[in-house]
C-alpha cells in the first residue's frame, strides 16, 4: 500500500495526523507515564502467563494452551496501538504516514478478529471439558487445539485485506486530521473527498457478522454449561466448575460489551470522545486485566507463577 493508492488530486493526502488525546503539555506527559505504565505492567503480566504455560509441563493440556496464545495475542495487539500513542504524547506533529496508517488498521483489526476467534475457541474447549468429561481428551487433542489456533489466526488475518484494500482507493484529498489514536474505518471514511455508502456497509456487515456469530456461539456454549453445571450434586463441584468459566466470561463481558458499541456500525455518528474512550478499554484496558482475572484466582497458575498451590 503506498501513497500512489489515492485517486490524483491537487491536495492529496500522504500522511495524517492522529490527534490521540488533545490537551495540554504537562497532560501530555502525565498520561504518556500512566500509558507507557500500564503497557509495561500488560507485557509483564501477559508474559509471565505464556512463560509459565510454556517452562510448566503441567500446564501443558489445551485449556492453557489457549490461555498461552491468548495472552501471547494480547502482547501482539497492545503492540499494534500503545507504542505509536506513546510517541504521539511527545511528537508534537503527531503525524503518521498514508502507509503507516493503513497497516496499522490491518493489524489492529486482524489481531481484534483473531481475539474474537479464540474467545469461542475457548468457550468450546470449556463446555467439552464440563459436558463431555470421559471424551474430552480423545476430543480436545493436543493436535487440534493447535490447529484450530492456526486456523484462528490465519482466518482473521485474512478477513481485512479486502475493505482495506477499497478503502485506499478512495480519495483523501485533506483535511487529513483524525481525531483518535489509532487508524479508525469510521474517521477515515469521514475524511474521504467522496461518499461511500458500499465500503461503509461492507464494513458494518462484516464486524456485525464476526462479533454476533462468535458471541452467540459462546453464549451457546456457556448455556449448555450452566445446564450441566446445575446438574452436579456437589456444591464443590459447582463451584470448581463456576470458577474455572468465570474468569472467561469476565474477559468475555468486557471485550464484547466494548467492541459491539464500536463496530455494528462503524460510521454510526459515536462522539469521538466516547470512540477514543471505548477503544481504550478493549484495546488497552483489557489486555492489562486479563493477566489477572486468568491466574489471580486459579491455583495451577499461582504455581509456577511462584504461589502457593
Amino acid at each position: 500500500m503506498t501513497e500512489a493508492m489515492n485517486a490524483s488530486g491537487v491536495n492529496r493526502v500522504t500522511e495524517f495526523i492522529l490527534l490521540s488525546f488533545p490537551c495540554s503539555r504537562e497532560v501530555q506527559v502525565l498520561l504518556f507515564v500512566l500509558f507507557f505504565v500500564s503497557y509495561i505492567l500488560t507485557l509483564i503480566g501477559n508474559g509471565i502467563i505464556v512463560c509459565a504455560v510454556k517452562l510448566d509441563h503441567r500446564l501443558h493440556t489445551p485449556m492453557y494452551t489457549l490461555l498461552a496464545n491468548f495472552s501471547f495475542l494480547e502482547i501482539c495487539y497492545v503492540n499494534t496501538t500503545v507504542p505509536n500513542m506513546l510517541r504521539n504524547f511527545l511528537s508534537k506533529t503527531k503525524t503518521t504516514s498514508f502507509t503507516a496508517c493503513f497497516l496499522q488498521f490491518y493489524f489492529f483489526f486482524s489481531m481484534g478478529t483473531t481475539e474474537t476467534f479464540l474467545l469461542p475457541l475457548m468457550a468450546f474447549d470449556r463446555y467439552l471439558a464440563i459436558c463431555r468429561p470421559l471424551r474430552y481428551p480423545t476430543i480436545m487433542s493436543s493436535h487440534l487445539c493447535v490447529n484450530l489456533v492456526v486456523l484462528c489466526w490465519v482466518t482473521a488475518f485474512l478477513c481485512y485485506p479486502v475493505p482495506i484494500y477499497l478503502i485506499t482507493q478512495l480519495p483523501f484529498c485533506g483535511p487529513n486530521t483524525i481525531d483518535h489514536f489509532v487508524c479508525d474505518p469510521g474517521p477515515l471514511l469521514a475524511l474521504s473527498c467522496t461518499p461511500a455508502p458500499g465500503i461503509e456497509l461492507c464494513c458494518s456487515i462484516l464486524s456485525s457478522l464476526i462479533i454476533f456469530v462468535t458471541f452467540f456461539f459462546i453464549l451457546g456454549s456457556y448455556t449448555l454449561v450452566l445446564r450441566a453445571v446445575l446438574r452436579v450434586p456437589s456444591a464443590a463441584g459447582r463451584r470448581k466448575a463456576f470458577s474455572t468459566c468465570g474468569s472467561h466470561l469476565a474477559v468475555v463481558s468486557l471485550f464484547y460489551g466494548t467492541i459491539m458499541v464500536m463496530y455494528i456500525s462503524p460510521t454510526s455518528g459515536n462522539a469521538a470522545g466516547i470512540q477514543k474512550i471505548v477503544t481504550l478499554l478493549y484495546s488497552s484496558v483489557t489486555p492489562l486485566v486479563n493477566p489477572l482475572i486468568y491466574s489471580l484466582r486459579n491455583k495451577d497458575m499461582k504455581a509456577p507463577m511462584g504461589g502457593s498451590r
